[in-house]
């Protein structure tokens, strides 16, 4: 039994295909088969079954699966070790960061981070908190950023910064004469909400319900992005709840409808997420270093009431 074949099982376990699996490993279709059927044959078992299309694992196979995602991991931690040890920050390093955070943050710290670290090869996807977290632990993302806390015992979480939530109210809407706001002012039922599956609505929810007992089935409208809120807001279809980074970019004519909340102001928390197995400490220390040290001079707010994003 080789590194390379525990390899060569965990990319077929993903892509259910003999012929990807080997696309990704970067070896030809009968060399990888030949390395699982070697593998099957010293373990006197069967790890796919592949009379099925897509493949699948046998019960046994999930089983090795689950125990070869382990090993990779603590064999990869042996170069990790050397590199920190030599002070090295590069190679390839991928992250998910979630789409209420991706659209500002990621203008915000991309070009100083390569700048500083140009040996860190970023590959950077955009998906949910729950599609981060999976990939975290199939060892498919190194890191992602994230609304916390998520109380998951295989993910280790370093807080980023505090980003309060800031109303956007248009004029006819009965907020609007309100310099600031309080969170009991706010009514769910003229409150715009992302669709969903998105972390920053679970947080409005959450908000909301705190303080009226209101339920889901009181939504109407819904959106997949933050700026079809604004517009639909505009319209007069009710208010939203934007998170401060995001008013950084509105248009002069907009931000006069932006309404602060009196403090403490609610604010979800941003954190830099992580397998607790902690490898490539190295590039996450330099993610998290760069990443603070800039949002500390855009965000100002220093009393804040942190808002779960998820349902309790």
């Amino acid at each position: 039994m080789t590194i390379t074949q525990l390899h060569y099982v965990l990319a077929i376990a993903e892509h259910k295909n003999f012929t990807r699996a080997a696309e990704k490993c970067f070896v030809t279709q009968p060399t990888l088969s030949t390395q699982i059927q070697k593998l099957e044959e010293e373990l006197d078992i069967l790890i796919f079954d592949r009379s099925k299309k897509p493949i699948e694992l046998t019960s046994i196979g999930r089983k090795i699966v689950h125990q070869a995602r382990n090993i990779v991991n603590e064999s990869d931690r042996i170069q990790d070790i050397v590199d920190q040890q030599k002070g090295f920050i590069g190679g390839e390093f991928r992250i998910g960061i979630i789409p209420t955070v991706m659209p500002t943050l990621l203008p915000m710290f991309l070009k100083g981070f390569i700048k500083k670290y140009p040996k860190v090869k970023l590959k950077i996807e955009e998906m949910t908190t729950e599609e981060i977290m999976q990939r975290i632990h199939e060892g498919h993302l190194d890191a992602g950023i994230a609304a916390t806390p998520l109380e998951n015992e295989n993910i280790k979480e370093r807080v980023l910064y505090y980003e309060p939530f800031v109303g956007y109210i248009p004029v006819e809407h009965r907020l609007s004469s309100k310099k600031n706001i309080d969170v009991i002012d706010l009514e769910i039922d003229d409150m715009l909400l992302l669709e969903d599956g998105h972390c920053f609505r679970d947080g409005v929810i959450n908000l909301c319900k705190a303080f009226k007992n209101h339920t889901d089935d009181n939504f109407q409208l819904e959106s997949g992005s933050i700026e079809t809120l604004i517009k639909l807001s505009n319209e007069g279809l009710g208010m939203t709840l934007l998170p401060y980074l995001h008013t950084l970019d509105l248009h002069n004519n907009l931000k006069s409808n932006l309404h602060y909340f009196n403090e403490p102001s609610p604010a979800r928390e941003v954190s830099l997420i992580y397998h607790k197995s902690e490898l490539k400490m190295q590039i996450i220390d330099a993610m998290h270093n760069v990443i603070s040290g800039i949002i500390r001079g855009a965000i100002a707010f220093s009393n804040v009431k942190i808002i779960s994003p998820l349902p309790k």
